[in-house]
C-alpha cells in the first residue's frame, strides 16, 4: 500500500506579497501584483509592465554575505522555504533527523539575471571583473542547493527543470520520493527570477507576453481580448510530509496530494498539442493515479497563461475529460493576478488550491469582461466565491510540450 502524503508547510514570496498569507489574502481579494516595470530598463524593450516581487529583504531570511553570493531566485527560494519549513513546525536536525528530509525546487530558468550581468561586465571591463561565484548564482539547479544547505536537509536534493511546469513536476516527483519511502518528507516547488531585458525581449519577439501597456487589465486569462501573458517572478514552497509521520507529531495539515501525472506533446515547442492533447493525459494519469472519478473533482487551478491557444486548448482539454462534469467545474486562472512566474508558477497554484480547499474559497479570474465564444466555462469571474472544495486539480503546462497535473483532496484520516 502506497504512503498517503500530506502538506503540514507552506512559504510564498510573491508579486502579491512576501508571505503566503499576504499573498492569499490578496488573491482572494481579486488584487492584481502587475505593476509598471522597474527591474529591467524599460525603454530597451517594448514591454513595460511587470509582476515583480516588491520590498524582498534577503537578510531578513539569511547572512547577507551568504545572500550576496546567491541568484535572486535562489534567495526567494530560501526565504519561501525557512517560511514553509517554520510552518510545518519542523526543526530538521531536532525533531527529524537531516537524511530523512530531502529538497527538490524546479527553476524553468535559473539565474538569468545574474549571467547578464557577468557577461555586461565581461564584456566591458574583461575577466577579471567577472564574479568568481557567476556559476552558482545563474545554475538552476543551486537555489535546491543553497536551501538544502541553509536548512541542513541530507536527504534527496534535486531540481526539475521542465520550463513552466518546474514547480509543479517538483512536487510531483518529491511526492513519488516520499511514497517510495526515501525520506519522510520532502522541501519541494519552484522559484525564478528572470524579469529581465533579455527575457522580456525573447518572449515578446515570439509574441507570447500581453502588449496592452495597461497593470490593471494586460492579464485576462479566457477573456476573448487575450494578448498574451504577463512576466513574473518569486517562489513558491510546500513541505510535503508522510501522513503518519505528521500525525504523530501533531501537525497542522493543509491538504493531501493523492494524484500527479506527467506527458509529453511531441509536438511544438511553444505551441500546446491540438486540443490539449498531452494535457488531457496528464490529467487523465493524475485521476487515475488518485484512484477517482472525474465527477469528483470540484476546482481546476488551470495553467491560464492569458495566451490564445494555451486558454483555448486547455479548455479543450478540460472539456475532452471531463465530458459533462466540465461545466459544473470551478475554473479560475490566478495568474491574472500574480502574472506568469514561469518555473513558479505552478508550485505556487498548489498552495492556492490547497488554501482553496481549506477555506473554502474559490480564487477569482480577473480582468474577465468579454467571454470567448469558445471557451464557455465556469472561469470564476472577478469575484471570489465560497464553496465546498472537497478535491481541487492543478495544471502546468511548459514550454518544450511539459504537462503536469495534481490532484489535493480535503484531509480526512
Amino acid at each position: 500500500m502506497l504512503r498517503r502524503i500530506v502538506v503540514t508547510g507552506i512559504g510564498a514570496v510573491t508579486p502579491l506579497g512576501n508571505d503566503a498569507t499576504a499573498t492569499w489574502n490578496n488573491i482572494k481579494n481579486g488584487v492584481s501584483g502587475i505593476g509598471p516595470a522597474t527591474i529591467f530598463d524599460v525603454e530597451k524593450v517594448d514591454i513595460k509592465i511587470a509582476a515583480e516581487v516588491k520590498n524582498f529583504a534577503p537578510e531578513e531570511f539569511m547572512d547577507k554575505k551568504e545572500a550576496r553570493r546567491m541568484g535572486r531566485y535562489s534567495q526567494f527560494a530560501v526565504a519561501a522555504s525557512k517560511m514553509a519549513v517554520r510552518d510545518a513546525g519542523i526543526e530538521i536536525g531536532m525533531n527529524i533527523q537531516p537524511e530523512r528530509v530531502g529538497v527538490w525546487i524546479g527553476s524553468g530558468i535559473g539565474g538569468l539575471g545574474e549571467f547578464e550581468e557577468q557577461h555586461r561586465k565581461f564584456i566591458e571591463k574583461g575577466q577579471r571583473r567577472v564574479n568568481p561565484f557567476t556559476i552558482p548564482m545563474f545554475i538552476p539547479d543551486m537555489a535546491a542547493g543553497q536551501v538544502s544547505i541553509e536548512l541542513g536537509a541530507k536527504g534527496i536534493n534535486n531540481c526539475s527543470v521542465t520550463a513552466c511546469a518546474s514547480g509543479a513536476n517538483s512536487i510531483g516527483d518529491a511526492f513519488r520520493v516520499i511514497q517510495k519511502g526515501d525520506v519522510e518528507m520532502m522541501i519541494a516547488g519552484g522559484t525564478e527570477a528572470t524579469i529581465t531585458e533579455m527575457t522580456v525581449a525573447g518572449f515578446s519577439n515570439m509574441t507570447a507576453l500581453s502588449k496592452n501597456p495597461d497593470p490593471n487589465s494586460a492579464s485576462r486569462p479566457f477573456d476573448k481580448n487575450r494578448d498574451g501573458f504577463v512576466i513574473g517572478e518569486g517562489a513558491g514552497i510546500l513541505v510535503l510530509e508522510e501522513l503518519e509521520h505528521a500525525l504523530a507529531r501533531g501537525a497542522n495539515i493543509y491538504g493531501e496530494l493523492i494524484g500527479y501525472g506527467a506527458t509529453g506533446d511531441a509536438h511544438h515547442i511553444t505551441t500546446p498539442a491540438l486540443e490539449g492533447e498531452g494535457a488531457q493525459r496528464s490529467m487523465k494519469l493524475a485521476l487515475a493515479d488518485a484512484g477517482i472519478s472525474p465527477e469528483q473533482v470540484d476546482y481546476i487551478n488551470a495553467h491560464g497563461t492569458s495566451t490564445y491557444y494555451n486558454d483555448l486548448y486547455e479548455t479543450l482539454a478540460i472539456k475532452k475529460v471531463f465530458k459533462d462534469h466540465a461545466y459544473a467545474l470551478s475554473i479560475s486562472s490566478t495568474k491574472s493576478m500574480t502574472g506568469h512566474m514561469l518555473g513558479a508558477t505552478g508550485a505556487l497554484e498548489a498552495i492556492f488550491s490547497l488554501l482553496a480547499i481549506k477555506e473554502g474559497i474559490l480564487p477569482p479570474t480577473i480582468n474577465y469582461e468579454t467571454p470567448d465564444e469558445q471557451l464557455d466555462l465556469d472561469y470564476v469571474p472577478n469575484v471570489a466565491k465560497k464553496k465546498d472544495i472537497q478535491i481541487a486539480l492543478s495544471n502546468s503546462l511548459g514550454f518544450g510540450g511539459h504537462n503536469v497535473t495534481l490532484i489535493f483532496k480535503k484531509f480526512s484520516q
